[in-house]
């Protein structure tokens, strides 16, 4: 495994982090996985060396931090590991059970710690920009927090570079714990954090963190999975000519290489600058083998070019911003002149 410090930090974590949306409880969604179904998967992980594991109290509405904290008791020593979880999508009832608010961010960290059964995370992420809340808010909330050792550090993810700036001058103007994460989903057919948000990230040294390099399992090469099958957000995000044309190129440069899909469109995450970790979401120990296999890949220049010649800009994936205008001219309108 390959250890790098996450932006100016002095933290070190391994260059694939484990991503757990998948686990949890399938009464969630159909393709999360229980305990005893993860658990290989996370067992597997830690022996490859992995001290990265990403979770938030969104997924399987608190359940995947349940399990997951239970699986790397019996498995790992915490002191090795670096949990990370995330904060702001309701997981209850109560119009202040979601957001940036001081007060959820403190009922937040609470719950998390109690059911991952630690007495911190190692870092601690916004799971969005929350336009509702005054920035200052949230992020002297979240100073708080480290300050009393419920977290090491702060992160954040998904959001726009304008609104990723505010956060930072809030945090120098007022001396606040500065963020060492940004999370984002970066993926052969999704690149356009590359034009602000990585460079952005680069210069102000933030670790960067990638979340779906397999596009929601488009680049799988997989369309029969269950996940493909009924992850929504797949059919949102990517039901475009383009996304399907780059999902023929990734399976092209595999069927040549003789690998799987996943490995290839993974090195290629792997590859870009400025990328810290990628998250590895397995469904098997298989899956997270073409990972590990993506850390001793490298790509020449003529299969970089096949990946890459298909790529169209397009407009942004956040959570603002989830049903894209499909990357095709748009039909005509026979145009209203005032008389």
């Amino acid at each position: 495994m390959q250890y790098v410090q996450l932006g100016r930090s002095g933290l070190k974590v391994s260059r694939l982090c484990l991503g757990t949306m998948n686990m949890g409880t399938p009464d969630w969604k159909p393709w999360i996985y229980n305990e005893a179904q993860s658990e290989p998967i996370v067992r597997r992980a830690l022996e490859a060396g992995v001290n990265f594991i990403d979770l938030a109290d969104f997924y399987s509405t608190g359940v995947g931090e349940e399990v997951v904290g239970n699986i790397v008791r019996r498995l790992a020593k915490r002191d090795e590991l670096v949990l990370t979880t995330k904060v702001g999508y309701p997981i209850g009832s109560g119009v202040n059970n979601q957001g940036h608010s001081r007060k959820h961010i403190m009922d937040g960290i609470d719950g998390s710690l109690r059911r991952l059964q630690t007495d911190y995370v190692d870092i601690y992420m916004l799971h969005y920009f929350d336009t509702n809340t005054p920035v200052e808010e949230t992020m002297d909330a979240l100073n708080d927090i480290v300050r009393a050792g419920k977290a090491r550090y702060i992160g954040v993810s998904t959001m726009f570079t304008w609104q990723f700036a505010k956060i930072l001058q809030a945090c120098e103007r007022y001396n606040f714990a500065r963020p060492i994460n940004m999370q984002l989903q970066l993926n052969c057919a999704y690149r356009e954090e590359e034009r602000e948000m990585i460079p952005f990230c680069q210069d102000q040294g933030i670790g960067v963190s990638v979340f779906s390099p397999l596009a929601r399992g488009l680049l799988s090469g997989d369309a029969k999975s269950v996940r493909n099958q009924t992850d929504f957000f797949t059919v949102q995000m990517y039901d475009d000519e383009v996304s399907r044309e780059i999902a023929r190129s990734v399976a092209e440069v595999a069927d040549a290489r003789g690998v799987s899909c996943a490995q290839i469109a993974q090195t290629w995450v792997l590859s870009r600058p400025g990328v810290t970790s990628m998250l590895v979401g397995a469904d098997t120990v298989a899956q997270f083998e073409s990972a590990l296999a993506a850390l001793d890949t490298q790509l020449d220049a003529s299969e970089l070019y096949e990946l890459d010649r298909n790529y169209t800009p397009c407009d942004v994936i956040n959570d603002y911003v989830s049903s894209r205008i499909p990357r095709a001219p748009r039909a005509s309108r026979r145009l209203e002149i005032a008389a």
